[in-house]
Order: C-alpha cells, then sequence, then structure tokens
C-alpha cells in the first residue's frame, strides 16, 4: 500500500513550459519571449525582485477557466502578468517543492492573488475569476536557462 508520501511524490508526467513572458518595467506589458535566462534575482529582462516572487507561473489548464468565469471567449497569457505558463502538471500538488525547467530550479512559495488590476483586464468580475486560479510564485533555487518546450520536472 503507498502511503500519502508517495502518492504526494507522484506526477502523471512531466510538466512543459508553454509560454515565458517578461516585463521591463512594473506597470509594462508582458513580452512574449522563446527563451530566457533565469537568476537569483528572477528572469532577466523581467522587472521582478529576488526572493519569494522572483518568478510567477500559472497552469496553462486554468486559461479557460478563468476566461469562462470572467466570461470571456478566450484569454491570452499576457493579460493575466505571470512570467511562465506551464502545461499537464497540477502546480497547487507542488508548493514548496522544487521543480526544475532547463537548468534552472525553481521552488514554489506560495499562490499568487491576482491584484485589482484583473478587474480591468478581465472586465467586471475579473478579480473574483482569478481567484484560486491566480497561479503561483516562486523563489530561484538554481539560475540556469529555460526555452519554450522544456519539460518540468519535480524534483
Amino acid at each position: 500500500m503507498d502511503t500519502l508520501a508517495d502518492l504526494i511524490a507522484r506526477h502523471a508526467q512531466p510538466g512543459r513550459l508553454d509560454w515565458i513572458g517578461l516585463r521591463p518595467d512594473r506597470l509594462a506589458p508582458l513580452t512574449p519571449v522563446s527563451s530566457a535566462r533565469l537568476t537569483e534575482a528572477g528572469l532577466t529582462g523581467d522587472h521582478a525582485r529576488p526572493g519569494k516572487r522572483a518568478v510567477t507561473l500559472i497552469q496553462a489548464e486554468h486559461l479557460p477557466v478563468i476566461a469562462a468565469l470572467a466570461g470571456l471567449e478566450a484569454l491570452t497569457p499576457e493579460t493575466l502578468r505571470r512570467n511562465l505558463v506551464i502545461s499537464r502538471l497540477n502546480l497547487a500538488a507542488l508548493r514548496g517543492r522544487t521543480i526544475a525547467i532547463g537548468t534552472a530550479r525553481l521552488r514554489l512559495t506560495g499562490p499568487c492573488a491576482p491584484c485589482s488590476r484583473m478587474e480591468r483586464a478581465l472586465g467586471p468580475g475579473g478579480y473574483t475569476a482569478m481567484r484560486g486560479h491566480g497561479g503561483w510564485c516562486a523563489t530561484v533555487e538554481v539560475p540556469g536557462d529555460l526555452s519554450l518546450g522544456d519539460e518540468v520536472i519535480p524534483t
């Protein structure tokens, strides 16, 4: 019989890095890129701070959920202001754990709560549509390089 620790550590498949976005200034729009360098302070070219919020991630499978809850046909990652979009892996199950992406390692530190800008970006109710789906914050454990299509592996 599997222990709870065994069940928690098991994932059906590796995840995949589907999107990378950088914002050069605090309120600037995100610019999609195909690869990026991750330093201890966050993604090179991104306005981020070292620490628990150095990088933000969101699960790709949540984009259509947020769109539906906000009454939108579709939603692009740029709108949600998260740095990395990850698919095929339940990020909520990885809170406090380290993930490998490319040559880098990130530790998921906690939920990335929506901000009031989501109300403007998604329309009335946008803030509420993102609650529980806003993504995750991470700290950089090992700097490295990331590219679209990289596997995301819990370590």
